[in-house]
């Protein structure tokens, strides 16, 4: 949050932690992605945008540009204050992402 008119910056805890753990989110999903799809096929993934990505590009580029992408989406959230959505993104993240590639390559 930025006080209009004044040099300082006003800190909101709870965005930084949001958008920490929203970033982090989107780095386990990368690269368990990358690990989940070098292993068992391009078919392992859920997400056909992705999927496309990676089939054009390559596995690294196409990841690395659907993370980076999101990644720069939640930082413009978090500057634009809406917290809370990125704090729901980022739990979204974890159950629907790095949760289940974590079952797949980890149990």
């Amino acid at each position: 949050m930025v006080k209009l008119g004044t040099r300082s910056a006003t800190r909101n805890l709870f965005g930084d932690l949001a958008l920490i753990a929203f970033l982090v989110a989107q780095a386990l999903d990368g690269v368990l992605t990358y690990v989940g799809v070098s292993a068992y096929g391009l078919r392992m993934e859920g997400n056909p945008v992705i999927a496309s990505l990676m089939a054009v590009m390559g596995h690294g580029a196409g990841l690395a540009t659907a993370k980076l992408t999101a990644g720069v989406f939640g930082i413009v959230l978090h500057l634009s204050a809406v917290h809370k959505a990125v704090a729901v993104l980022a739990v979204f993240y974890a159950a629907v992402a790095v949760v289940p590639w974590i079952a797949v390559l980890f149990c």
